[in-house]
């Protein structure tokens, strides 16, 4: 199989989004691929378990992408080996009228993982500048004092929030966060595809919303939020990694080889060892309950 060059995906200069690809051909078929995956997942599984008992990193994975980009079951396939103890998933619907009444990234604070868990936003803080910039009436319910009309919305505004959001993730990461954004890039035939393949079968129907298609209506739109979204803030302590999303076993493969690549390398994240009277005593206390 191919072997995978984590940099290739890694967004770090300006990006066009058309020049983005959404396919990417690992050279092996299906069920080789999959294989691979879970070995993959193991391994992750495993440098969880040690961090959690390191006790000082927690990694935040950020996932965006289109409807039908396959964000469910990509977490659903790269965590499976996870004990659940270590895992944390958070999916960022509309707004409640709580978390309205504070700034927008306040619900996300609340949801970072702890000290030596994995935290996963499915859909994130960068909703803030993507559905609310393609659907700007939406800020009117932020009730912030600048904003009055969709007129005081303005390229300042959006500028602002890039802004914001590199600090916010600035300040996690400088306090032992790791952060992953992933782009699940689709190409609006492929979503096409997917989409109709939810209405045909009877057992996906559920997923579908007719909310869907009117977005779909917009897709220039999004790809040009995104773009800049990508451009503003894919920063050395927070990638944003363009993961082509036409084939769903390829995209899982390659997010959890980045994952694995990354994490790896941080040779610091060890098992901690017992206190040295602990350890001087290990013989004892095995003595003592092998003879209860």
């Amino acid at each position: 199989m191919k072997d995978v060059n984590i940099e290739e995906f890694r967004i770090s200069s300006q990006i066009k989004i058309n020049e983005l690809t959404t396919k990417y051909n690992l050279e092996e078929d299906e069920k080789v691929i999959e294989k691979k995956m879970n070995k993959l997942s193991k391994k992750l599984a495993d440098i969880q378990n040690t961090m959690y008992a390191h006790g000082k990193y927690s990694v935040l994975m950020c996932i965006q992408g289109m409807d039908t980009a396959g964000k469910d079951s990509l977490i659903r396939e790269v965590f499976k080996e996870f004990n659940v103890r270590g895992i944390e998933a958070h999916s960022f619907k509309k707004p409640t009228d709580i978390e309205l009444k504070h700034d927008y990234l306040w619900r996300h604070y609340l949801a970072l993982p702890a000290r030596g868990k994995f935290g996963i936003f499915n859909r994130t803080h960068y909703e803030n500048v993507l559905v609310t910039r393609v659907h700007p009436n939406y800020l009117k319910y932020e009730n912030m004092p600048d904003i009055s009309s969709e007129a005081d919305v303005t390229q300042d505004f959006w500028n602002r929030r890039f802004k914001e959001i590199n600090n916010f993730e600035q300040h996690i990461a400088d306090n032992g966060t790791i952060i992953f954004k992933f782009f699940l890039n689709l190409s609006k035939d492929e979503q096409k595809n997917r989409l109709l393949r939810r209405l045909n079968r009877p057992d996906k129907q559920w997923k579908f919303s007719s909310d869907d298609l009117k977005e779909r209506k917009l897709w220039e739109k999004y790809q040009e939020c995104y773009e800049e979204a990508l451009n503003n803030t894919s920063k050395a302590h927070a990638p944003w990694y363009n993961i082509p999303a036409d084939d769903k076993p390829t995209a899982r493969y390659i997010v959890a080889k980045i994952l694995y690549d990354t994490l790896k390398q941080y040779s610091d994240i060890v098992e901690p060892e017992l206190p040295g009277k602990e350890k001087e005593n290990i013989d004892l206390y095995k003595s003592q309950l092998e003879n209860e």
